[in-house]
């Protein structure tokens, strides 16, 4: 299985190469003869967006229920409910402790760097102009969400209508996953309270459920070689070489310290709190960040890493099953580096000034408002646009960075990812240390 999922890894990897190069070439040919460039943007909306379209939504098909049948088992494997509360309180320290670091990691660059002083004036006009339609659609989204507040907070994780949260308002969206992870964990905990025999009865059935969601996602990554190189080229053709150029300040920067958090901040987490060789963890879990990568989705490459965390990383499956679904949710370290970033950069753009007490009043917001966003490709862009209002930066501008979020947007999910599989296996360490204290104390 592993010499598989590494050669399906390297396919992806191959497909993102092919796939790049020829969208540059592409671009190039283009310069010259402008109607090959806007034939092949026709070709990549028409033909190539579908194809990846199939492969992303037979991942998103299975999400729901995925969630459900992982986290109910995994509070079911407990076995008991005082063994929740530790299990939960390790966990969300370190959602929470990786988070806040990454954001700190990001507003820092960017005071480093400055990159919105590089953006010309007419890559901003263009860009606005381009993705001016999206950029609404997140502006209205956004004012549709009530003002925080506890009846806010009650009505993310509790609404009137569990069904109709978490089916979603339309065929085109994914539901409100939050109220079903509170469902699955009160359905875990009830579990536990039932007989040897019910106990058994309940987790083989959430066991079979993971297993037929698992077995589509098998099906769906046998496109990934294909459905991969056909997005990534898209993106490309479509964002044009003049805006990347434009943002490559802010793109490499954002990027870079993504990736610094994840190789450079878990691997401090590893040593501190781990017997785990940072190098050969993320070496184990290539397969699932290369997932992450090319998917965008931390729900779309939960199958991966709940299999990953069992079987490479011996991660018990109670432990994980805990984990790693609150984490596909909760633990957006990545996107809220992302959000802080944003917020930062159109403020540059626009020259509105964010001193120190306004990027620490940024750096908490962008944590708790990660934590609301879905685990899909562009999830974030509603509540980023809701961030800039809040700190008097023109909403519209947004559209500034919708070209290049794709590209962000798979380096935001695999830094989500590899934090949850790095948390996953230092709560586990925990727990395995601490059982014989608390075996031995009763």
């Amino acid at each position: 299985m592993a010499d598989e999922n590494r050669r399906l890894a390297n396919r992806i990897l191959i497909g993102l190469g092919i796939g790049a190069a020829a969208g540059a070439a592409t671009l190039a040919i283009g310069a010259a003869f402008p109607p090959v460039l806007a034939g092949a943007q026709q070709i990549a909306t028409h033909l190539l967006d579908p194809l990846g379209q199939v492969f992303l939504r037979m991942l998103f098909f299975v999400v729901i229920p995925l969630v459900f049948s992982s986290l109910a088992n995994g509070v079911l494997q407990l076995g008991r409910l005082d063994r929740l509360g530790p299990l939960a309180g390790r966990t969300f320290a370190l959602f929470f402790l990786n988070m806040f670091i990454g954001v700190g990691l990001g507003l820092l660059m960017m005071n480093v760097l400055q990159p919105g002083d590089h953006l010309a004036a007419a890559a901003k006009t263009k860009l606005l102009a381009e993705f001016g339609g999206v950029v609404q659609a997140a502006v209205s989204t956004q004012a549709q969400q009530p003002a925080f507040s506890l009846s806010t907070l009650v009505e993310m994780f509790m609404p009137k209508n569990l069904f109709g949260a978490f089916v979603g308002s339309s065929r085109g969206t994914l539901g409100d996953v939050l109220p079903l992870i509170l469902f699955a964990i009160l359905v875990g905990a009830v579990g536990t309270q039932l007989g040897a025999e019910k106990q058994q009865r309940l987790g083989r059935g959430l066991e079979l459920i993971s297993e037929l969601m698992t077995g589509i996602v098998y099906f769906a990554l046998r496109l990934a070689p294909y459905a991969v190189p056909a997005m990534i080229y898209s993106v490309i053709v479509k964002v044009g070489v003049d805006i990347l150029v434009a943002l490559g300040v802010f793109v490499l920067g954002c990027g870079g310290v993504m990736v610094l958090h994840l190789f450079g901040t878990m691997s401090v987490f590893l040593k501190l709190w781990s017997q785990r060789s940072p190098l050969k963890f993320f070496k184990d879990i290539e397969t699932v960040l290369v997932t992450a990568f090319s998917t965008s989705s931390s729900n779309a490459t939960l199958p991966a890493s709940l299999h990953n965390a069992k079987t490479t990383l011996g991660v018990t499956p109670s432990t994980a099953g805990f984990v790693l679904p609150l984490g596909a949710t909760m633990n957006m370290s990545g996107t809220a580096l992302y959000e802080g970033c944003v917020v930062l950069f159109v403020a540059q753009v626009f020259g509105v000034p964010l001193g120190l007490g306004a990027q620490l009043t940024l750096l908490v917001l962008s944590v708790f408002s990660a934590v609301a966003v879905a685990g899909i490709p562009g999830g974030s862009l509603p509540l980023i646009a809701g961030l800039l209002i809040s700190f008097g930066v023109p909403a519209e501008g947004i559209g500034i960075v919708i070209g290049v979020d794709r590209v962000l947007d798979m380096t935001r999910t695999m830094t989500n990812v590899g934090c949850d599989l790095v948390t996953a296996v230092i709560v586990d360490e925990s727990v395995r240390r601490s059982e014989p204290v608390a075996s031995h104390a009763q």
